[in-house]
């Protein structure tokens, strides 16, 4: 497996406001999957998320990504991970207002080591035409179109989106999980999405579920949905 938590434990407060958020967590995810992370509110989504994408550390437990133990990182380490490995694309879009698509793309281009072209991207998202636009002359699906590119343009081995659509209504929903789908197609990115939303899960290779901070079911889809079908 590409990527493995072993009895992931995080935990907040102390003595009666301790909290758990991860409690002995274990889960497998492997490379060039689509893995939807589902459950309640305070169930752990959003800790494990950010143990993977390494903005937190585990109290105890590993996390294996390829061949290295990142729960044993320390923070210079860390933010390399994050810097080289990871894309993080988050509900509300955070792009620069007072620059145009094209500008908040090439923000990330300009530190990472090795970007990909930013016309390829452009392309595969399907907003080369709004690329000298602001980010308040488009829609909230096309905002969010901008962010997976940001995030994408730095070529991330893993690409990590917390609750991607849920500031969208259905038909923006739908095309921005169009085109997950396809950069995972197209690039072979492992895609991780947190959500509220189990329609989603149709379209996964591969389903965790979370609650009371432990992974209590991980499935392979065997029939997946097209993004373009999902019941959304």
């Amino acid at each position: 497996m590409y990527i493995t938590l072993k009895d992931a434990i995080k935990k907040y407060g102390e003595g009666e406001s301790l909290v758990y958020a991860l409690d002995k967590a274990n889960a497998e995810i492997d490379k060039g999957e689509i893995c939807v992370i589902l459950g309640p509110s305070g169930s752990g989504k959003s800790t494990l998320l950010n143990m993977l994408g390494g903005l937190d550390s585990l109290d105890e437990g590993t996390i294996i990504i390829g061949d290295r133990n990142i729960s044993g990182y320390s923070k210079e380490q860390l933010t390399l991970y994050r810097k080289e490995d990871v894309g993080f694309v988050f509900q509300f879009y955070n792009l620069i207002p007072d620059l145009t698509v094209e500008e908040n793309i090439e923000v990330v281009a300009d530190i990472a080591e090795k970007p990909l072209d930013i016309d390829q991207v452009l392309e595969a998202l399907d907003i080369e035409k709004y690329r000298n636009r602001f980010p308040r002359e488009l829609s909230g699906g096309q905002q969010q179109r901008v962010a997976i590119a940001r995030a994408m343009i730095k070529n991330p081995k893993i690409l990590l989106c917390d609750e991607l659509t849920g500031a969208l209504d259905t038909k923006s929903s739908r095309h921005v999980l169009k085109f997950i789908e396809k950069i995972n197609q197209e690039f072979g990115t492992t895609i991780i999405i947190i959500t509220h939303n189990k329609a989603i899960a149709d379209m996964a290779d591969r389903v965790i579920y979370v609650r009371d901070g432990q992974v209590r079911e991980n499935r392979m889809n065997s029939v997946k949905t097209a993004a373009a079908d999902l019941q959304l």
